[in-house]
């Protein structure tokens, strides 16, 4: 072969593996595709056509793209609805009062404790979610010492008069289940937090205090702005989730605490109206997506956005 004719094959001989390299990212992603394809996409398409069919579980359900559902499970069940974004909310800010100390503590003040601090934040994680929500409705019962402390101080006098607990005791009231969302999502406010404070050089705090800026001065200039990020993903991750549970409700809570997600669990499992459990389900998904749309673009960072 003449080195004419060489120089000729070379690139043919290259594209197929030009073809092929940039064809590897495409099936590395394959795999996730096929999950999400198979686990979330397929799901939600038969979810869809549920919601619109009509019958019974005797007679069998059909397609008839019956859209009504949507409008009567909405005005049926507005209550719970508000009531689901109301808790969800109060928990948000709440963890977020709570974890945002924690975590500034544990990014710049914690030294060499930082990491036994960490381990203790996600420690929650290694028991169930239902045993730390039913360890609640001991600590919240009428005759424990939380009752009784609160009752000694007469604020369960003050909380009752705001209508957020009844009488004399905790449980069976809106802040039983506010206490249970709140101590259940609040890891997912420290984690994200942390990572975001922990990424903030030092050094800008020491530029800023060159420049005689007071602590809070700082903090509302420097810190908070630089932790954003953290903030945004925090309040998502604790907000979302809250939205749609079921068993702080169920188990701190009373027919008066029911949210979203009791009416969309007892629309499945013991009425068994199908079409109605799936468009509530669509319902809440639709609302919250709306929410953290107008949230992001609102609040969001440019990590987020």
């Amino acid at each position: 072969m003449t080195a004419t004719e060489t120089r000729e094959a070379a690139p043919v001989s290259a594209a197929p593996r030009n073809v092929r390299k940039r064809l590897v990212p495409y099936w590395l992603l394959l795999p996730g595709i096929l999950w999400l394809l198979v686990f979330f996409v397929a799901p939600l398409v038969y979810q869809a056509s549920t919601s619109v069919q009509t019958g019974s579980l005797e007679e069998g359900f059909r397609v008839t793209w019956h859209v009504q559902t949507y409008w009567d499970a909405l005005t049926e069940y507005t209550p719970q609805f508000l009531r689901s974004v109301l808790y969800a909310a109060t928990a948000t800010v709440l963890c977020l009062l709570l974890g945002y100390p924690l975590a500034y503590l544990i990014a710049f003040r914690a030294g060499r404790w930082r990491n036994l601090l960490m381990v203790l934040v996600i420690a929650p994680f290694f028991t169930s979610f239902l045993i730390r929500t039913l360890a609640w409705k001991t600590i919240l019962a009428d005759g424990g010492p939380v009752v009784g402390v609160l009752n000694s101080l007469h604020i369960l006098d003050v909380t009752s008069g705001l209508g957020i607990t009844e009488g004399q005791r905790v449980l069976a009231t809106p802040l039983a289940v506010v206490c249970g969302l709140t101590y259940n999502f609040l890891p997912f406010m420290i984690l994200p937090l942390y990572t975001s404070l922990e990424r903030i050089d030092g050094r800008l705090h020491e530029a800023a205090r060159d420049l005689y800026a007071r602590p809070v001065t700082v903090f509302r200039k420097v810190t908070f702005p630089l932790s954003m990020p953290g903030v945004v993903a925090g309040t998502l991750l604790t907000f979302i989730p809250a939205a749609g549970d079921y068993i702080n409700a169920e188990l701190l809570g009373s027919t008066d605490q029911k949210m979203i997600g009791n009416v969309i669990q007892s629309q499945f499992l013991r009425v068994l109206d199908y079409p109605t459990a799936a468009a509530l389900s669509f319902l809440l998904m639709a609302a919250i997506l709306a929410m953290v749309t107008v949230y992001i673009r609102k609040a969001g960072t440019e990590d987020l956005v």
